[in-house]
């Protein structure tokens, strides 16, 4: 069940969608990528950041009492056995575990530590957020490479409503708001490669309904 933050959420950006387009008949097509992405980064990948809200599972080789999962806190900090209120927030988990190396070797020798992501939540402006006719409307982590079929397959495709062909893709860029349509139908129904356009942290896909 959807949150009411992220209903109200919704209806907000369907208005601001209706209101970037009320100045034109259609908004212009977004150029299409020009390399598909091959492979996805997830969370655990060197060009992930943590972020406030994440799990982390801080796994210490050989040392099951130092190995634990923590929440990154909202102040950006974490405290494990032996280390207090370590920055986490802004690093990636392979910078975060080699930080851990070095504060536990004061008290174990050679530590070898591995940081992973289990649960990631991420700022609003490293996601990109997908409202409307999609199957599991929700904020997703953006990822290097991200390409709008990966963005598809993540929210559990369209719904049976939904007008594929008339989404667009709000993106802000140098502090201007803009509206590109992005042809969802012609890539999921039709296998069309070059509709499968390059997405970008902080964009917005809004998928409208099919008026009968």
């Amino acid at each position: 069940m959807l949150s009411t933050g992220y209903k109200k959420l919704t209806g907000f950006l369907l208005v601001l969608a209706a209101t970037l387009a009320g100045g034109c008949a259609s908004p212009p097509e977004m150029p299409a990528t020009s390399q598909a992405a091959t492979a996805v980064a997830g969370p655990d990948s060197p060009l992930y950041v943590i972020g406030p809200g994440d799990t982390l599972n801080v796994f210490v080789w050989g040392d099951s009492e130092l190995s634990t999962q923590v929440v990154v806190r909202p102040d950006g900090m974490i405290t494990t056995p032996l280390v207090e209120d370590l920055p986490a927030s802004g690093k990636t988990p392979t910078d975060l575990a080699r930080t851990l190396e070095a504060k536990l070797s004061k008290f174990v020798k050679s530590p070898k530590v591995t940081v992973s992501v289990t649960e990631f939540v991420g700022r609003y402006t490293e996601q990109v957020r997908v409202v409307g006719q999609a199957s599991q409307p929700q904020s997703i982590n953006y990822r290097d490479g991200m390409t709008l079929l990966d963005v598809i397959i993540a929210v559990g495709g369209l719904t049976e409503f939904a007008a594929g062909n008339k989404a667009t893709v709000v993106r802000k860029i140098n502090g201007k708001t803009t509206q590109y349509r992005v042809r969802l139908d012609d890539l999921i129904r039709d296998g069309d490669i070059s509709a499968n356009v390059k997405m970008m942290p902080g964009d917005v896909l809004i998928i409208p309904e099919t008026w009968f």
